[in-house]
């Protein structure tokens, strides 16, 4: 996010990008050149079509269209909006989802310090700030950053982002949101859907959070931290289900750090991330959710440009393997039941070919190993329908752009 403002920024009164800003981020790439408009209009999307070879199925989808507006109302004051579509529509409960990917105003306290408010994306792991298409090999997010981490995560509050003068290059952000709803949490996608998203959030619990940010020649060093309260609910509504409410009751805590370097040729990310929920037995015990108290996950990615380095506008053709492992049932409470097949480990291997800047075309194999199901959350399998494989791939090829 950071990066954006900045680029947005420069499209609106031409201010050059800092020297520690090594990428572009999210939908303002064209923010390099200089603009005196006040209104912009941006964007990305991504396609791709996907073979399973376990199961000999395939199919293909358009999973984001996104559009981007931003407006400067005055030279310290300014509007960052996103709309997103999944799935290329929305038609009688299909599988499309519409929404506001962020709407927020900046305000500029001074040349270090800002200030946002609104429906905004923490500054927690890498994915959540650097989403576009473009800015990550594969065609799917790091699976890390799907599941433990529920990126793009936003909610409704106030952040506030500076940078110090006295340490180069070093920047911190702490934010107050809306905290998690835990009546949503499941046991197979952690607390994806306890996240309220600006939907009719509730504020008797709050979140706190935190990171900082530091750049150093051609790295790109992170950490950052999340503690929330997960139980919105009336006072007593919260004691007949016996959970703790107020603004941190029945916590979620999670952290995270990863560090990235840029080299003319070589390239590389790691990620490390944990959420612990001290009051997981209450949780289950309340809507039998089967959550775990702790889950956890990493990758490493290391990438090769294998054209002759160049200018920012150059073509570049970027062979890379990342290896993640996703412990979704990393420790149970005493109330829950392990299933080995959410424990998993994936191997992405291919190639990211950018023939400008904007625009990425992506092949990758997805290699997927995973414990065996537990027949107590499973049922049969219907006749004709294809066994789960603990070890299966997947063929991927697709598109994104952003400008």
């Amino acid at each position: 996010m950071k990066i954006k403002f900045i680029l947005l920024l420069v499209l609106f009164i031409g201010f050059q990008l800092k020297a520690q800003i090594l990428t572009k981020e999210d939908s303002l790439a064209a923010g390099l050149q200089v603009s005196t408009k006040t209104t912009i209009l941006s964007g990305y999307g991504e396609c791709f079509a996907s073979y399973n070879t376990g199961a000999q199925t395939g199919q293909v989808n358009f999973t984001r269209f996104v559009t981007f507006f931003g407006h400067r109302f005055s030279k310290k004051v300014t509007l960052f909006s996103e709309m997103e579509l999944e799935n290329a529509k929305l038609s009688n409960g299909n599988s499309g989802e519409f929404s506001i990917e962020q709407a927020f105003i900046k305000f500029d306290l001074n040349k270090n310090n800002y200030i946002i408010a609104g429906l905004y994306i923490p500054r927690i792991g890498i994915i959540n700030e650097n989403h576009l298409p473009t800015t990550y090999n594969g065609n799917q997010r790091h699976f890390v950053e799907k599941y433990i981490i529920p990126s793009t995560w936003r909610e409704i509050g106030v952040g506030l982002y500076g940078q110090s003068d006295r340490l180069p290059g070093f920047n911190y952000y702490i934010g107050l949101t809306n905290g998690l709803n835990s009546g949503k949490f499941t046991r197979t996608s952690g607390i994806r859907k306890g996240r309220y998203q600006g939907d009719n959030a509730s504020i008797n619990n709050i979140a706190i959070h935190a990171a900082g940010l530091y750049y150093y020649r051609r790295f790109r060093i992170q950490a950052s931290a999340y503690y929330g309260g997960t139980v919105g609910l009336a006072p007593k509504v919260a004691d007949s289900l016996q959970l703790k409410g107020g603004a941190f009751g029945t916590p979620v805590a999670l952290g995270e750090c990863n560090v990235q370097y840029n080299g003319k040729q070589w390239g590389a990310k790691a990620l490390w991330t944990t959420v612990n929920m001290s009051d997981a037995f209450a949780i289950n015990r309340a809507y039998a959710s089967n959550v775990a108290s702790n889950m956890h996950g990493a990758f490493v990615e290391v990438y090769r440009n294998l054209l002759k380095p160049g200018d920012i506008y150059a073509k570049k053709c970027l062979l890379f393997a990342r290896y993640e492992t996703v412990q979704m049932n990393a420790k149970m409470p005493i109330n829950g039941i392990k299933d080995e097949a959410l424990n998993q480990r994936f191997l992405t291997m291919g190639l990211t070919y950018k023939p400008t800047v904007g625009v990425a075309i992506k092949f990758d194999v997805v290699n997927r190993v995973s414990g065996d199901l537990n027949p107590v959350f499973y049922q049969s399998q219907v006749t004709g329908t294809p066994s789960y494989l603990t070890n299966n791939w997947w063929v991927n090829l697709g598109l994104g752009y952003n400008f």
